[in-house]
């Protein structure tokens, strides 16, 4: 009986060890399944819900996402991930999205560039950028260098 028992403890302790390595793996979280967890959905509509004319796949985190990675800005841990309209339409409606690893601050960076931008015509240029969530400038620069490692943004 202590076995069974001494057994079971181990077991809780392997699936404990193993849901926290899984937490910690950044790559396994897209931003259009952030809200899926009830704290982060939380801490988005807070960000939401002080913004005016959002679009809606913006205000549901919906749309062709990419794997988030972990990141630290300040000492404090965060996710940060690129969100698209759809995939077709990356290059011009894409949202950064930045939520820290305690689930209580989120931000984002919606930038938006002309379609029919010609090819030859840096996006860089030519996008409009809005902040939300009123990210301090070290959340701002975290979600810049985030859309500069697309390589097709310049």
């Amino acid at each position: 009986m202590f076995s069974l028992s001494y057994k079971a403890m181990v077991a809780a302790l392997l699936m404990g060890g193993s849901t926290m390595a899984l937490a910690d793996n950044a790559g396994q979280s897209h931003a259009n399944q952030l809200l899926n967890d009830p704290e982060y959905r939380q801490a988005w509509q807070q960000v939401v819900k002080k913004e005016e004319r959002l679009p809606e796949w913006v205000i549901n985190l919906s749309g062709s996402a990419e794997q988030m990675t972990a990141v630290t800005e300040d000492g404090d841990r965060y996710l940060v991930g690129p969100l698209c309209e759809t995939a077709q339409t990356c290059l011009n409606k894409r949202l950064i999205v930045a939520v820290s690893f305690d689930k209580k601050h989120a931000y984002a960076m919606l930038v938006e560039v002309p379609a029919g931008l010609p090819a030859d015509k840096s996006p860089t240029r030519h996008a409009d950028y809005r902040f939300l969530g009123e990210p301090d400038e070290g959340i701002q620069v975290l979600l810049k260098e985030q859309l500069k490692k697309d390589p097709n943004w310049y």
